[in-house]
């Protein structure tokens, strides 16, 4: 049946290439909303699923595309085993393809790191319909230029991917999860502190508001060793007088988090936009000045450290160029995550508008030239 639907991607893609015409790829379309507007005829890969290997022993799953990601993740707590960089659902029908594609991680990335550097080989169909396969099932497998690595954060706009193996890792043997009210500031002194030291920090979240006079609430999440989890906790307690959360609320917080389901996600206007910044770990508190003050009043949601931050703001361009901006200037990016009702046009900062990305812009468009000459997959989602 592989094969039949395979050729069936392949007739699809190679009517599309002579028709001029563009696909958009989709899976369980659980994060159809994320990228740049989209209208353009559905590639469906959800009947392309099943796990095709998992060794356990070896950190290693490959599955195809359409494979539920719950599906992984169920297999994976058999062998008491996860997805380190906890991609976040966005919905029940949430694919392995469409998180790879999507590229995007949750609480655990500022200590496991990011999903492409999980990706160890990829089978995927070019614009053309060839069908193609990159990297393999170890960590020491390339040679050349990493096709595989490319994918992730790619929005479906390069190929389409068929199969993906990734590893995985153990689940840690004992985890703690703590909270205490902090200013921004504070917060964002003592995590970069911490993150110096070997000490079992497995994620952290801040929320407060705009104002910098009001402390808001850290929760920290330690995952390691059983002695050095509750080490760092006895520290922490005396350090910010910080309370620890029973498993079950800790549990339910970092999955509320992972998914943006906490009441602070859930206050988006028609003209408001979810801005997402991606900052280095040294920027210090940013001042969102010069902006409405209903948005100043909004909640302020800061991950990974401080490295990923989260603000609700006006959707209208003159914001969104001067958040952009302001990301710019502290050594980052921005864009419009989640959006109001009345949208926007551009939803990325492009690589283009930042100094040290330049380059990239070439070697990106040489790269969709090579694998999609014909344009089948220039939906716009990802500019």
């Amino acid at each position: 049946m592989s094969d039949v639907q395979i050729q069936q991607f392949r007739d699809q893609i190679q009517t599309a290439a002579h028709a001029n015409t563009v696909l958009s790829i989709e899976g369980g379309g659980s994060k159809a909303w994320y990228g740049n507007p989209n209208t353009h005829k559905k590639l469906l890969t959800s009947s392309f699923h099943g796990i095709l290997d998992y060794q356990p022993e070896e950190l290693v799953i490959t599955a195809r595309a359409g494979t539920p990601l719950s599906t992984i993740e169920a297999v994976l707590a058999e062998k008491n085993q996860m997805l380190a960089f906890e991609p976040p659902h966005f919905g029940g029908h949430a694919t392995f393809g469409g998180a790879v594609s999507a590229g995007l991680a949750g609480p655990g990335r500022i200590s496991g790191g990011n999903l492409r550097g999980y990706v160890l080989g990829t089978r995927l169909m070019d614009g053309q319909g060839h069908d193609l396969l990159f990297g393999g099932k170890v960590m020491k497998n390339v040679a050349g230029y990493d096709v595989s690595r490319l994918l992730p954060g790619s929005l479906g706009t390069f190929a389409l991917i068929l199969e993906a193996s990734v590893k995985v890792l153990p689940k840690p043997a004992a985890t703690a999860s703590l909270r205490c009210s902090i200013s921004e500031a504070r917060a964002l002194t003592v995590l970069n502190k911490w993150a110096g030291q070997p000490l079992p920090l497995s994620a952290s979240c801040w929320i407060g508001t705009g104002d910098t006079n009001t402390d808001g609430e850290l929760t920290i999440r330690l995952a390691g060793a059983i002695a050095a989890v509750h080490s760092a906790t006895a520290l922490m307690k005396t350090t910010l007088g910080a309370s620890e959360l029973d498993p079950a609320t800790a549990d339910v917080f970092w999955h509320n988090l992972r998914e943006q389901q906490l009441d602070c996600f859930h206050d988006l206007g028609g003209d408001e936009v979810l801005y997402r910044l991606a900052l280095p770990a040294i920027c210090p508190a940013i001042q969102f000045t010069g902006f409405s003050s209903s948005a100043a009043s909004h909640k302020r949601i800061l991950e990974w450290h401080g490295q990923q931050r989260w603000w609700y703001g006006p959707g209208d361009a003159a914001t969104q160029a001067k958040v952009k901006a302001k990301a710019i200037e502290h050594g980052g990016h921005a864009s419009c995550f989640r959006v109001g009702s009345h949208g926007v046009d551009q939803r990325f900062t492009l690589l283009s508008d930042q100094a040290h990305s330049k380059a990239l812009v070439a070697v990106q468009n040489q790269l969709r030239k090579a694998f999609d000459p014909s344009g089948v997959f220039a939906t716009g989602r990802l500019p």
